[in-house]
């Protein structure tokens, strides 16, 4: 906290010296908090995240390994020991992992399987920086530090005087192969661990250096020690190598990995790493934080809020990480998930467009789209290599989740400007996956006949979620028109999309004022409990996706009965208590529980399908509403502690609401030009935009009280409107918020204010 205290000068505000307000932040690297939702479990998620070691978007990252080997819930935050110190690509706990292993050190008695050499530790002597981690292991005695790169990391290990001071590399199970080469003091091998379906070829190889020449060597496979054996392919392998040190003496280790070859992970290794010493690495590590964090600069906030702030925006900068990775002469090369061979261009992998089409990739075209052209150049590579479009990539096609959202995530970069990459292929790839069942459910669309014929995916035909999925196909469709008109397509070929997008309307139910399943024969399904979790929905229920129309929130409006019937809908969200039905489930999800504890009625925050529902009280004349509900969310919600979010991160998504919302805007229809105005959290905001143009929020009023928009100015004129223009922002602005603690009930109210609806589209 001291450094925090050094690194922005703080001012003293006048509504008590306990709550300080803070100066520009200069170095904000340094008030994030990796372990901000690691104190989580199956049964109740406050994040579910691990503490990454890793620079943004690198294709390894690593992290303390508390759990079990092939434990999703690989670090949490109360557990006593760690096992391990693990190479994890893992995007989700659901998800679970692969290209991993581990290496852990462990002195005296030989111990190499992962309950024999666990330690105890203690987060009063762990320090955990996105670009350094290191922990005191009681039971080794031993120190272990990490610094990382994008495909390599360094390792310091403090052994204790000891003739028997080991390091334990594991290579799990499933199929591993190691080998030892005490002459170059290198250890290679591979790793074939997984959780969805790859090529047979599957390989995550690994090489490490130690700069100590060993005194021992042996390889084990599963419980077994294979003394003096050097190399093995088996189950489960492992390599041990020991070293005789003296009290505090540091051992250095230099890793790498590739899924193409070890020659290829020496390659990466000596590029990334070169001679460089550990605390160069770290120095180097820290630099890039800082320099992509820096494209934001907040000021006039609490401590809290900029460490929350500075939390959320590392967890932005993850998902989808790099698969790609350059040979020897620099050309960018990729192992292809989908074929299994090693081809030219990028690819990236792991994240759910489910959750992440909403605000992460709408985030990314905004603050960083140069790294979000790579992974549209990587979707086209997915779509040319596997037929389709992943949903969900870990690292290939994986069958999780609903909807069609690559449609989203495809269009809302080219309508906000990306460019010089093979949109035309993506173009072919979005109709293929609109007009096709894909190779399992979660690909393509699923029901497709049934929706193309009846404009909605029936109840009654064994098709889960269906509701749920007829109005994402009916927004992807929305998606698909957009693009195709940003690229000139005729009318014949994309009206048919335009004329989708309303299928929303199919299963709005009059009687209820909500979204219904439908039976194949045009009566909706029967019982209805609103409050039913799963079953025509996914992960939420009729009060959490009956919002789910971002391209006509006026058509929904009017079906619901005009704009004041509409509010007040919106209002019980709130108001409703928090009952359930889990009858689907057989019993309490993760999701339904953290809509339970959170007092916020029906709003279930943790969970993505209605994090948009907030901002909609814009398009109902009643934008105040909004500003109150987004600043309570986001005080009540999100802390930069272990317990600080409110249900499953989810690649950044969760996060990415929370730094837009900071902002005072968000993005609650991707693949428009706008933004909804909320209500910004901070006196000052400085975005930095990749062009070299700047946007400044400024809030001098702002405050926990006056958490009101009265008025905003943009540019130095009276602003009206209830949204702002992506490409209008893009040219550089300056937004003047006058804040208040009283709302104002008569900004915003008109329909020439509201957001952009397609019914309403001039």
């Amino acid at each position: 906290m001291i450094k925090q205290f050094l690194t922005a000068s703080l001012v003293v505000a006048s509504f008590g010296a306990f709550a300080q307000t803070i100066g520009k932040v200069t170095d904000p690297v340094e008030w994030i908090n990796p372990l901000m939702g690691t104190q989580s479990k199956p049964d109740l998620s406050n994040g579910n995240t691990y503490p990454s070691i890793a620079v943004p978007w690198g294709m390894n990252f690593w992290t303390p390994q508390t759990g079990k080997m092939g434990d999703g819930w690989a670090y949490t935050y109360d557990a006593d020991k760690i096992r391990g110190f693990k190479q994890t690509h893992q995007p989700s706990p659901w998800m679970n992992d692969y290209g991993q292993f581990s290496v852990m050190p462990v002195t005296g008695k030989l111990r190499f399987n992962q309950d024999d050499r666990a330690s105890w530790y203690s987060h009063k002597a762990e320090t955990v920086k996105p670009y350094y981690y290191s922990v005191y292991l009681a039971d080794a005695d031993v120190t272990t530090e990490i610094a990382p790169t994008e495909r390599s990391a360094q390792f310091r290990f403090t052994f204790p005087k000891s003739d028997e001071s080991y390091v334990v590399v594991d290579a799990f199970d499933k199929g591993s192969y190691i080998k030892i080469i005490p002459s170059e003091r290198k250890i290679v091998g591979y790793s074939t661990k997984h959780s969805h379906k790859v090529p047979d070829n599957f390989k995550n190889y690994f090489v490490i250096y130690f700069d100590k020449p060993f005194t021992s060597a042996s390889s084990w496979k599963g419980n077994d020690l294979q003394k003096d054996v050097l190399e093995l392919t088996a189950d489960h392998t492992g390599a041990i190598v020991g070293f005789k040190t003296a009290k505090g003496e540091k051992v250095n280790m230099k890793v790498a990995s590739s899924f193409i070859s070890i020659e290829q992970a020496d390659i990466s290794l000596k590029r990334e790493l070169a001679n460089d010493s550990f605390e160069t690495t770290k120095e180097k590590a820290r630099t890039v934080w800082n320099k992509t964090l820096s494209r934001i600069s907040v000021e006039g906030g609490t401590i809290d809020q900029a460490r929350t702030f500075y939390s959320c925006l590392y967890r932005t900068l993850f998902f989808p990480n790099k698969l790609y990775e350059l040979d020897a002469n620099n050309k960018i090369i990729h192992w292809s998930p989908y074929n299994g061979k090693t081809l030219p261009g990028y690819m990236f992998a792991g994240t759910g467009f489910w959750d992440t089409f909403r605000a992460l990739y709408p985030f990314l075209n905004l603050m960083y789209p140069g790294i979000n052209k790579e992974m549209q150049e990587g979707l086209a590579n997915d779509f040319k290599e596997g037929g389709w479009l992943p949903e969900w990539s870990s690292p290939g096609l994986a069958s999780v989740m609903v909807g069609n959202n690559s449609a989203s995530v495809v269009a809302d970069a080219y309508i906000k400007g990306m460019r010089g990459y093979d949109i035309n292929t993506l173009w072919d790839a979005l109709k293929h996956g609109a007009d096709n069942e894909g190779p399992m459910p979660a690909v393509g669309r699923y029901g497709v006949k049934y929706y193309n014929e009846l404009g909605y995916v029936p109840y009654d035909v064994k098709i889960n979620e269906n509701a749920a999925r007829t109005l994402e196909y009916a927004y992807d469709d929305f998606a698909i028109y957009q693009l195709g008109k940003a690229l000139g397509k005729p009318a014949s070929e994309i009206d048919i999309y335009k004329k989708r997008a309303m299928n929303y309307k199919n299963l709005f139910d009059p009687a209820s004022g909500l979204m219904r399943g439908k039976n194949k024969d045009g009566k909706f399904q029967s019982p209805f409990n609103p409050f039913k979790w799963g079953d025509a929905f996914t992960e939420g229920n009729s009060w959490h996706y009956s919002w789910s129309v971002f391209q006509d929130i006026d058509g929904l409006s009017k079906l619901m009965g005009g704009k004041e019937k509409f509010v007040q809908k919106l209002d019980s969200v709130f108001t409703l208590p928090p009952i359930f039905d889990d009858s689907y489930y057989g019993g309490v999800i993760h999701e339904i529980r953290e809509m339970q504890i959170a007092n916020m009625g029906q709003y279930a925050h943790g969970n993505q399908p209605i994090q948009h529902m907030i901002y909609l009280y814009n398009y109902g004349g009643a934008p105040w509403k909004t500003q109150y509900w987004v600043r309570e969310t986001m005080n009540r919600m999100y802390k930069a502690t272990p317990d600080g979010y409110c249900g499953d991160e989810d690649n950044g998504q969760t996060s990415a609401w929370y730094v837009f919302s900071a902002l005072g805007f968000y993005p609650v229809t991707p693949a428009t030009d706008q933004y909804v105005l909320g209500t910004p959290l901070f006196k000052k905001v400085t975005l930095n935009l990749e062009n070299g143009k700047q946007i400044v929020i400024n809030a001098p009023k702002n405050s926990d009280d006056n958490k009101y928009v009265n008025g905003l100015k943009y540019n130095g004129q009276e602003h009206s409107k209830n949204w702002l223009s992506h490409s209008s922002l893009l040219k550089g602005a300056v937004l003047d918020f006058d804040m208040s603690a009283k709302p104002n009930t008569s900004r915003g109210t008109s329909e020439a204010a509201f957001p952009y609806s397609m019914s309403t589209e001039k």
